[in-house]
This record gives C-alpha cells, sequence and structure tokens, in this order.
C-alpha cells in the first residue's frame, strides 16, 4: 500500500497555517477539483477526496492536535482515518457548509436556548462562612403570557414561511455555486405573522422582573457561582430557559482578610505588653479567644487559632485564624512617660546587645556594608 500523503502538503500549506488560511486552500481546491466541474475525470475526484479528507482533519482542533504529534498513525487508531471511499460528492451547498453558513447537514434549528444571566452579589465574610438566604430581583426576558411565546395576536397563530417552505434557509444558486442562506422573509424562523401581539410585538418575549430565593452555602468564597437552573431568559421558537449564575463577591471587612480556609487580622499590642508580657482578647467568627502573649514579643510574630477559620464548601475541616502582631508606638506622652522612657532607654543603651540583639544585629550589618 502506498505511503500515505502528507494532509499540510495536499492543501500546499505548513503546519503553521491559521484556521483561516486552511479554510481558505480548502476552499479554493475544492472549487478546483469537484466531479462536477470536471466531468467526473477520475484524477480530478481522486485529488478532491484527498483535499476533502486532509480538511475534515486539520479543520478538527483534537483530530488536528493527533495529527500533528502522530502523523497517520495516531489518526488511524482514533478513528478519523476513514474509507476514503464513497462517490456522493452533494453539492457546493454541502461542501462549503462550515465555510459559508449551511449546507444541507448543517441546516440549523429554528429553536434556540434562552441566554444564560449573571447576577453579581456582594455579601459579608460572617454569611459567607456561616450560610444565608436572601432574595434577589433581576429583569428577565420571559415567554409573552398573551401571545403563549409565539409572538401572534391573540386567536390567531403564525403561518409557514412561503418563501423557504418553513426551513428558515433558502438556496441560491452563483454560477457553480449552491449556497444556502438565512430565509431574508422570516430571518430564519420558518414562520411568518401577519398580526403581531401587541405586548411583545411579535418576537414572543417580553421583559419582567423576578424575584427569587437564593441559598448561600456555608463557606463560600470569592468568584463562587450558585446555578439557579431555568431561571435565565426564556429560550426563542419554544427553546428551553437559560440559567441564572449568582457569582458572589465578599466585602472588605474590618478586621479579618480571607485567603481560602484560613483568616488573617493584624493584632496591636502595647509597648509594656510586648516586653513583659500577658494576655490578650481577639475577636473570631464565633466570639471572643484569649491569646497568651509571652514576654519579649516583637513585632511580626504570629498567633494561630487552630479551627478558627472557615470550612470551605467543598472541604470537611476548618482553617486557622492567624494573628499577626503589630507593636503599637506610645503617642501623646505626658512628661512623666517621656521621662520614664528615657531612663529606660539609658539602661537599654547601657547593655544594647544584651537589651536589643536585633538592633545590635542590624548596627553591625550596616557597619560591614559600609566598610
Amino acid at each position: 500500500m502506498a505511503d500515505k500523503k502528507d494532509y499540510y502538503e495536499t492543501l500546499n500549506l505548513n503546519q503553521q497555517a491559521s484556521e483561516a488560511e486552511i479554510k481558505k486552500a480548502y476552499k479554493r481546491l475544492a472549487m478546483k477539483h469537484h466531479p462536477d466541474r470536471n466531468n467526473g475525470d477520475s484524477k480530478s475526484t481522486e485529488t478532491f477526496k484527498e483535499v476533502k479528507k486532509a480538511y475534515d482533519i486539520l479543520s478538527d482542533p483534537q483530530k488536528k492536535s493527533i495529527y500533528d504529534q502522530y502523523g497517520h498513525a495516531g489518526i488511524d487508531q482514533s478513528g478519523g482515518g476513514g474509507g476514503g471511499g464513497g462517490g456522493d460528492f452533494g453539492d457546493f451547498g454541502d461542501i462549503f457548509g462550515d465555510i459559508f453558513g449551511g449546507g444541507r447537514s448543517n441546516q440549523r434549528s429554528n429553536v434556540y436556548r434562552g441566554a444564560d444571566l449573571r447576577y453579581n452579589m456582594q455579601i459579608t465574610l460572617e454569611k459567607a462562612a456561616n450560610g444565608t438566604e436572601t432574595k434577589i430581583k433581576i429583569p428577565v426576558m420571559s415567554s409573552c403570557k398573551p401571545c403563549n411565546g409565539s409572538g401572534a395576536k391573540k386567536g390567531t397563530q403564525p403561518s409557514s414561511c412561503e418563501t423557504c417552505q418553513g426551513h428558515g434557509q433558502v438556496r441560491m444558486q452563483q454560477g457553480f455555486f449552491s449556497v444556502q442562506q438565512t430565509c431574508p422573509n422570516c430571518e430564519g424562523t420558518g414562520k411568518t405573522i401577519k398580526d403581531h401581539c401587541s405586548d411583545c410585538r411579535g418576537s414572543g418575549r417580553t421583559e419582567i422582573s423576578k424575584t427569587l430565593s437564593v441559598k448561600i452555602p456555608s463557606g463560600v468564597d470569592e468568584g463562587d457561582r450558585i446555578r439557579l437552573s431555568g431561571e435565565g431568559e426564556a429560550g426563542l421558537n419554544g427553546g428551553p430557559t437559560g440559567d441564572l449564575y449568582v457569582v458572589i463577591g465578599l466585602k472588605p471587612h474590618a478586621i479579618f482578610e480571607r485567603d481560602g480556609a484560613n483568616l488573617h487580622c493584624e493584632m496591636p499590642i502595647s509597648f509594656s505588653t510586648a516586653a513583659l508580657g500577658g494576655h490578650l482578647e481577639v475577636p473570631t467568627l464565633d466570639g471572643n479567644a484569649k491569646i497568651k502573649i509571652p514576654a519579649e514579643t516583637q513585632t511580626g510574630a504570629t498567633f494561630r487559632l487552630k479551627g478558627k477559620g472557615v470550612k470551605p464548601v467543598r472541604e470537611n475541616n476548618y482553617g486557622d485564624l492567624h494573628c499577626h502582631v503589630a507593636i503599637e508606638t506610645p503617642v501623646k506622652l505626658t512628661e512623666e512617660q517621656k521621662r520614664l522612657l528615657s531612663e529606660l532607654e539609658a539602661l537599654n543603651q547601657a547593655d544594647s546587645s544584651k537589651h536589643s540583639p536585633r538592633h545590635k544585629t542590624w548596627g553591625d550589618k550596616v557597619k560591614d556594608f559600609f566598610d
């Protein structure tokens, strides 16, 4: 059996060819070698088969990827090799259906699914952690009740389009081409309306305000989506209704910042508490908790409260609360406070390596830098 010809070579392309270039090459070669234009010439017929096969593979992203990696062997194993036989070439409308917008096998349905809708909801951290139920009001395109979605005046019905006989498409003959186009009379619906419904003006849909109850599960996070099936816009010509997606956003919190399951907060403590130690009450999402501050605590120290974070929607365990120490410098000092602090500073300077080891280390590094 002879070696199969490279598909890119068949279309006179290289492997870097874009989707548009592949379509353009196929169109040009198919027009040139189509049997209808060559009186059934066997060589042209065979070339046309090769061109059609090459386009079938290279126009399909998945098959193209397999072919680019493994060549014909990959396509044959994946079931995309085909037999290459058959003499039914159809007309030009069939051949260029995906290029010009519709061969017989690609004729589009007149029934369309309604659009999905998006609603952005901002909630507090507490509601996100514990879950809640709330009501929202949204404008939505709904099926027109007076005409039951038909678009026709009450008591009448749409009739089949005489131009396209209800197909929604017409075939136009242009020289060698037979191309399908959307029917200009019914705009692709396949139906015409003599007397339009006064409420929807023939569209079959009207805008209404709808109030919905949304249940927010505990643990939702920024960007999570809640799908309300069938609460989107009504479909066209009896098509199914779309869905509503509620997208969660978290309002900024006065104390906490969320990072997945964990919470973070800044914990200011006084200079004296940091030096001498003590106890501090910190807030959590389920009440206050006490933290023991050891003596000589430095700025940047972090205390972890296990299980005081959030339990995400698809997890079983709670995260932690991380409290980050920020030592607060006293302000608006009295003369007595200034005097006492000056005395303390003098005592510290007398043996700075003992009382301020980090400052001593930093000073040595600065000295080494300039030496």
